[in-house]
């Protein structure tokens, strides 16, 4: 995402956090995700990175399932971060651009990216996953959700509220040669398919294992 994009985005997370708890922190929809994610993630007391945590909904949902989960969530919206914090006491938060997890000194069990990549570009979001990789221990699981649709789609939309953000739609077709030379295998694929406004969308949801050798 170009920086003045990100500033935008952040800007209306952070005036809108409430608002956006009220709106999704129901993610029932993705629940038969959630429990395929929490059963591929074996070990006890894994440690978790969640990236754009939001007000901490997956994190709940997760947390609900496998409370010896060790999630640490991260997100760009230090008013969605407030939100997490009351949400997942249990959780720890800090501010990070998905971007740069990179910068992070530790290996994970499993990384969880539910909302980030309608915030990234095709390269960024290509860019993440092989981030994800050297970041994942081996055999760690990423779960990725994204709007799918053509990436030329991808523009400036206005919400219920009039705020214009950018977001950008992503393809299976690229996503997945990616995850694989990125030394993923996929073990889930799915879509979710619903009403937002009166727009038709399509949630692609992965999740991939890293390869132990």
């Amino acid at each position: 995402m170009e920086p003045n994009k990100t500033t935008i985005a952040v800007g209306i997370f952070d005036k809108l956090a409430n608002l956006y708890q009220e709106r999704f922190m129901d993610v029932s929809l993705y629940a038969d995700s959630f429990h395929t994610f929490c059963n591929a993630v074996s070990e006890p007391d894994a440690s978790i990175l969640e990236v754009a945590c939001g007000p901490g909904n997956n994190t709940r949902f997760l947390l609900d399932i496998r409370p010896d989960f060790k999630i640490h969530g991260t997100d760009l919206a230090p008013a969605m971060l407030e939100l997490a914090r009351q949400n997942n006491p249990e959780a720890v938060f800090s501010l990070l651009d998905c971007r740069q997890i990179n910068t992070l000194n530790q290996q994970f069990d499993a990384i969880l990216c539910g909302f980030a990549f309608p915030y990234l570009s095709k390269t960024e979001a290509i860019q993440f996953i092989n981030d994800a990789s050297t970041q994942l221990l081996p055999g760690g699981i990423l779960y990725i959700s994204t709007m799918e649709d053509d990436n030329s789609k991808s523009d400036w939309q206005a919400g219920s509220t009039g705020d214009k953000i950018f977001m950008n739609y992503h393809e299976a077709g690229y996503l997945i040669p990616a995850l694989e030379s990125a030394r993923f295998n996929l073990i889930y694929e799915d879509r979710k398919r619903y009403v937002s406004g009166e727009k038709p969308v399509t949630d692609l949801i992965l999740i991939v294992r890293k390869t132990v050798s």
